[in-house]
């Protein structure tokens, strides 16, 4: 029976993300609370997608900050995949249409040049493995209708993935501190954001630490060349097509995420 909820489950999200039509929560049709599911869940739809044709490239976390972590009744973060088709370039227009009730927020993207798989991964391994970091915009979104979501929807649907967009300036970690980098983001001059490095697990390094160890964990280490989105430096923002969102973090430079008007 659990089995064939987490089917269930898998093929509501997908047929959201197909159609582009939001699905009920689906945590009421998996065992309550249970975290595992949820995976198993996201663990179908990626092997589905894979099997698709879709590249693999990296991971996001979520629930890095503590105030979020708590409204979801959960002790850590959660993580999902990231896919070629869903990175977008600096400025580069978003169509609508791939888009699901999208909010944004600002993040610092590590892209490592060194495979993870030690048992016992150190932070020294990690920083050593990453190459550089970049500014970024994630574009969250859920499958789940009015973002009705406990902690098992949001597992289950990707991590509330989007899309993501990447800045251009690769800066060396020797030459940033990624706790004390402070965000700015703006849309339309307004500002709607603001945060730092530490509401990010104390640092972001320390998120994509977390991740690393997960990823051993659970059998899909992150290789040389993958990204990883280490969680929102600040409050995300909702946004409507026609929008031109403008982050700024310190140390790393700016990164824009540009909305096509319907």
């Amino acid at each position: 029976m659990a089995n064939q909820a987490i089917e269930s489950a898998a093929q509501a999200i997908r047929t959201a993300w197909e159609t582009g039509k939001a699905c009920p929560p689906v945590r009421d049709s998996l065992p309550a609370n249970d975290v595992n599911a949820a995976y198993a869940v996201q663990k179908i739809n990626t092997d589905k997608w894979v099997g698709q044709g879709r590249r693999l490239t990296g991971r996001k976390i979520g629930l890095t900050a503590k105030a979020v972590q708590n409204q979801l009744g959960v002790d850590q973060p959660d993580y999902g995949m990231l896919f070629a088709d869903m990175c977008y370039v600096d400025g580069e227009e978003m169509p609508v249409s791939r888009l699901m009730q999208p909010r944004v927020e600002a993040e610092v993207a590590l892209v490592l040049d060194k495979d993870l798989t030690h048992s016992q991964l150190t932070l020294p391994d990690m920083i050593g493995a990453v190459a550089y970091a970049l500014p970024a915009i994630e574009v969250v979104g859920s499958r789940i209708a009015k973002w009705d979501i406990k902690i098992v929807d949001t597992v289950a649907d990707n991590a509330s993935s989007g899309l993501f967009v990447l800045g251009t300036r690769p800066v060396k970690l020797a030459d940033i501190d990624l706790r004390l980098c402070g965000m700015v983001m703006e849309s339309k001059g307004d500002q709607v954001s603001v945060g730092a490095g530490v509401a990010c697990l104390g640092n972001p390094i320390n998120a994509a630490l977390w991740l690393a160890r997960k990823m051993i964990e659970v059998g899909m280490p992150l290789r040389a060349g993958d990204v990883i989105m280490t969680g929102a430096l600040g409050p995300m923002a909702p946004v409507v097509p026609g929008d031109v969102v403008e982050a700024r973090i310190s140390g790393l430079g700016s990164v824009r995420a540009a909305f096509a008007k319907e």
